[in-house]
């Protein structure tokens, strides 16, 4: 338990960035289903659309620091190539 008047504050700041961290990780997973689900569909055009979309709130969560910068790049390029792949 946090004995001194910083640990407990550290303590408050620590779950608050916690929440919010977790809404921001909550954001980057709906922006690749809205991808998947679009390119599921079929539709070459909208799944285009919908990944320039995700791609900046993807990106955003990165800068943050929520995830690291790679792993929204490698993301981004799975998401890309299969919207290449689409016929």
């Amino acid at each position: 338990m946090a004995n001194s008047a910083q640990a407990r504050k550290r303590a408050r700041t620590a779950l608050k960035q916690r929440a919010h961290n977790a809404s921001l990780r909550t954001a980057f997973r709906t922006a690749v289903k809205k991808v998947l689900k679009a390119i599921e569909a079929g539709d070459k055009a909208a799944a285009r659309v919908v990944f320039q979309a995700s791609e900046k709130v993807i990106d955003r969560i990165a800068d943050k620091g929520v995830f690291h910068k790679n792993k929204a790049a490698r993301h981004k390029s799975r998401l890309s190539a299969q919207i290449k792949a689409m016929a």
